[in-house]
C-alpha cells in the first residue's frame, strides 16, 4: 500500500469511526487549517507577495480573532450537522451561507476597528478562498469515504449487481438512494433515448440501448434489471417486461409514483414486478365528486374491515374526511391490524373498531344508532370456494343471513346508503360460494323494492390481486421455494384487478345508486392463469419446466373454467363513470323470497344439507353444482317441506304470503 492509499485510509477511517461529536471536531480542525491557507493565499495576492511574513507577524492578533470567529459562524450555520457521506450540492449552499455570514461580520468590524489592517479586498478574497477550498475539501473527503465503504461492502458480502432501465430523474435518484446499501451495486443505466446510449455517463456509468441487455446478461455484466419509470404509462411498462420475459431477465422495480410522492415508500424499495404491471391495466382517474359524495363529513362503516377488499376500502374512504369510520369486524387481529394503521396515518380523525357478528342483528342495529351511520359498506363474506364446499352451512350463515340482517337493520337504523360487495362468481355459478352469494344480491334487490328510505346498491367484480385468495402471492412463494407451481387446469382465465382501483370503482359505483341496481366493474379481458405462470417464473430469471415444474392438478370441488359479469346476456348500460356498467339483472319479489330465505336459514342451523342444496337450485335456476354427488333425482327426494312446516324455529320472522315466481 503506498503513501497515498495510507492517507486515503487514514482519513476515512478518522471520518468513519467514533461519536458525532469526535467526527465533527476532526472537521473543524480541517476547516481551520483551510482558513488558514486560505486567509494567507488571500494577503498574499492583496501584497503581491509569495512571503508576506512580516504584515502576518505585525497584525498577528487580528488573524488569531479572523480564524476562530470563521469557525463560530461555521458551527452556528449547521455545516457540520449533516452526515458527510450523503451531503451533496446542498452543501455549497451551506457552505455559501457561512462564509457570506462571516465576511459581513468582519467588514462590519473594520467600521468600528479603526486600526484594522485587513482590508476589504482581503476579506473578499478570503472569502471565495474559503468557499472554493472547503467545498472542494468537503467532496474529497466524501469520495474517500464512499470508496472505503465500497470496498468494505465488496469485502463483507457480493451485493446484488443492478442495471437500471431508465436514465431519467428516478433512475439518478435511485443510484444516490443505494449509493451505500450493502445489498445493492448499480452497474450501469439503460434507457430508449438514443441520445444517452453510450454518449452520456452517470457519475461514471454507461447508459447502454435495450438490444445490449441480453449480451451483457450472458456476460454476467449484472444479476437483476431495475424497472425506474415509475410514471410511464401501464402499455409502456408492460411492452417493456415483455421483451425482458423473452430473454429471461429477472426485474425488479421501483414503488409507483404515487405511493414515492405521498411518502408511504422510498425510492429505494426495490419490489418485485406487480402482477397489475404484467396485465398492463390502465386505470381511469376516479371522479373526486362521486368518492366524496357518500363519505364526506358522513358516518361510515364498513363490514368485514379486516378482509382484503374492507381493509382497502377503509384506507379510500379515510382519504374522503369522513366524520368518523367504523370498522365492524369479527376477527379480531384483523381488526387491531386495520385499526393501528389507520389511527396512525389518520389520527385526527375518528375512527371506531367494533368487534362484531354481522348475524348479530341486535348488537349491530346498537352501533348503527350509536354512530348515526349514515352509508355502509358490506364485505364481510365467506368467499375461498373450495371451504365454503365443506363448510355449507357456515356459507348460508354468513353470506347469506349475515348479508339479510345488516340489509334489515342498517332499514331500521335509517341507513341512507348500503352498498353490497359481490362477485363474478354469483353468475351461474357451479359452487355455494357463488349460490350464496348470488342469494344475497337477490336479497338486496328485493328488500330495495320494499323500501325508498334506504338506497340499496350491488356492486359485482371477479378476482383482485394480492387479496387472501389470490394466485400471485402464492406463485411467487412457490417459486422463491425452486417449485413447482400448482395450477389447476391449463385453460383456467381469471379477471384481474388491483385492490385499490376495484375500493375507489365501488365507492364510485355506490354514489351512483337510486335503487336496487346490480354495478358491474370493467374487468378488461380475462387472463389466462397458465400464461401468467410462465410469466412470473421468467421474470425470476427462471426457465418454465426446466428451472420451475409446472404441475396440474386438476379443479378444485365448484370452481369454474372462466367466470362471468352477467347472468342475462349481454344487456348492460353505461353509466357516467367508463369503468362501470349497469345490468338489469332479474330478481324476486319479497314475497316469494322472504320465506324461502326463512327455510334456508332453518336448513343451515340444523346443517341440513340436502335441503340446502335444493333451495339454492330453487331460488338460483342457474345454479349448477359440480362434484356434490346429487342428481336430479336427490334434489326432488329433498324438495324444503312445505312453507310454515321448516321444523325449526327462524331467526328472523315474516308474515307474507307465497304468491308464484315471477321475474321483474
Amino acid at each position: 500500500m503506498n503513501r497515498y492509499q495510507l492517507l486515503k485510509s487514514f482519513l476515512a477511517k478518522l471520518l468513519l469511526r467514533g461519536n458525532r461529536r469526535k467526527r465533527r471536531f476532526v472537521l473543524g480542525l480541517i476547516d481551520l487549517a483551510i482558513f488558514t491557507v486560505a486567509l494567507y493565499l488571500a494577503i498574499a495576492i492583496r501584497l503581491d507577495s509569495l512571503l508576506p511574513l512580516e504584515f502576518m507577524l505585525d497584525n498577528g492578533w487580528q488573524i488569531l480573532m479572523l480564524l476562530p470567529l470563521q469557525l463560530l459562524v461555521f458551527s452556528s450555520s449547521g455545516v457540520y450537522r449533516p452526515i458527510l457521506r450523503y451531503s451533496s450540492l446542498t452543501l455549497l449552499q451551506a457552505v455559501a451561507k457561512a462564509v457570506g455570514l462571516s465576511t459581513v461580520v468582519l467588514i462590519v468590524l473594520t467600521y468600528f476597528l479603526g486600526d484594522w489592517a485587513l482590508a476589504r479586498s482581503i476579506l473578499i478574497v478570503n472569502a471565495l478562498l474559503n468557499l472554493i477550498l472547503v467545498v472542494s475539501v468537503r467532496l474529497t473527503l466524501r469520495w474517500i469515504i464512499r470508496q472505503s465503504l465500497s470496498h468494505s461492502k465488496r469485502q463483507a458480502m457480493r451485493p446484488t449487481r443492478l442495471m437500471v432501465y431508465g436514465a431519467g430523474a428516478a433512475g439518478v435518484e435511485l443510484l444516490q438512494a443505494l449509493s451505500y446499501s450493502p445489498r445493492y451495486d448499480i452497474v450501469g443505466f439503460v434507457d430508449d433515448n438514443a441520445d444517452l446510449q453510450r454518449k452520456v455517463s452517470i457519475q461514471g456509468l454507461h447508459v447502454y440501448s435495450p438490444q445490449a441487455l441480453l449480451d451483457l446478461w450472458k456476460r454476467g455484466y449484472f444479476d437483476t434489471v431495475v424497472l425506474a419509470m415509475p410514471s410511464v404509462s401501464a402499455k409502456i411498462r408492460r411492452r417493456i417486461l415483455e421483451t425482458l420475459n423473452q430473454k429471461f431477465i429477472p426485474v425488479k422495480t421501483v414503488p409507483p409514483l404515487g405511493r414515492i410522492i405521498s411518502g408511504h415508500v422510498e425510492i429505494k424499495e426495490l419490489q418485485d414486478v406487480d402482477i397489475s404491471d404484467l396485465l398492463g391495466r390502465e386505470e381511469v382517474a376516479p371522479d373526486l365528486s362521486l368518492l366524496q359524495k357518500q363519505i364526506t363529513h358522513k358516518a361510515v362503516l364498513v363490514t368485514g374491515a379486516g378482509g382484503s377488499i374492507g381493509s382497502e376500502l377503509c384506507r379510500q374512504i379515510v382519504q374522503q374526511r369522513p366524520s368518523c369510520l367504523v370498522l365492524y369486524e369479527l376477527n379480531e387481529f384483523a381488526l387491531y391490524q386495520i385499526h393501528q394503521e389507520l389511527t396512525e396515518n389518520y389520527p385526527h380523525l375518528e375512527i371506531i373498531p367494533r368487534l362484531g357478528n354481522v348475524a348479530d342483528g341486535p348488537y349491530l342495529s346498537s352501533v348503527l344508532r350509536a354512530h348515526k351511520i349514515e352509508t355502509l359498506y358490506h364485505a364481510a363474506a365467506y368467499k375461498h370456494v373450495p371451504l365454503l364446499e365443506s363448510n355449507i352451512a357456515k356459507g348460508i350463515e354468513n353470506n347469506v343471513f349475515g348479508t339479510l340482517t345488516t340489509a334489515q337493520s342498517a332499514i331500521e337504523m335509517g341507513v341512507r346508503q348500503f352498498v353490497l360487495i359481490s362477485t363474478d362468481k354469483a353468475v351461474r355459478p357451479t359452487n355455494v360460494m357463488g349460490a350464496t352469494k348470488r342469494v344475497a344480491e337477490l336479497t338486496i334487490q328485493a328488500l330495495s323494492a320494499q323500501t325508498s328510505d334506504t338506497r340499496f346498491a350491488i356492486v359485482r367484480f371477479g378476482n383482485v390481486l394480492g387479496s387472501s385468495g389470490s394466485v400471485v402471492p402464492r406463485f411467487r412463494h412457490q417459486i422463491a421455494n425452486g417449485g413447482p407451481i400448482t395450477l389447476t387446469h391449463a385453460d383456467i382465465t381469471r379477471y384481474f384487478m388491483s385492490i385499490p382501483e376495484a375500493a375507489r370503482l365501488v365507492i364510485q359505483a355506490g354514489a351512483m345508486a337510486v335503487g336496487g341496481e346490480v354495478f358491474l366493474l370493467d374487468m378488461g379481458e380475462p387472463v389466462k392463469i397458465y400464461d401468467l405462470a410462465l410469466q412470473m417464473i421468467r421474470l425470476s430469471g427462471l426457465i418454465p419446466e426446466e428451472d420451475i415444474q409446472i404441475k396440474i392438478t386438476g379443479l378444485r370441488p365448484g370452481e369454474k373454467l372462466y367466470e362471468e359479469l352477467l347472468i342475462s346476456g349481454d344487456d348492460v348500460r353505461p353509466t357516467q363513470h367508463p369503468k362501470i356498467y349497469c345490468s338489469p339483472e332479474y330478481c324476486l319479489p319479497w314475497g316469494y323470497l322472504a320465506p324461502r330465505l326463512t327455510q334456508l336459514i332453518n336448513a343451515a342451523q340444523s346443517n341440513n344439507l340436502g335441503i340446502i342444496r335444493a333451495l339454492l337450485r330453487l331460488l338460483v335456476p342457474e345454479y349448477k353444482p359440480q362434484n356434490v354427488g346429487i342428481q336430479n333425482t336427490d334434489l326432488q327426494a329433498t324438495q324444503p317441506p312445505p312453507l310454515g312446516q321448516s321444523g325449526s324455529t327462524s331467526r328472523f320472522t315474516t308474515s307474507v304470503d307465497q304468491p308464484s315466481f315471477e321475474a321483474v
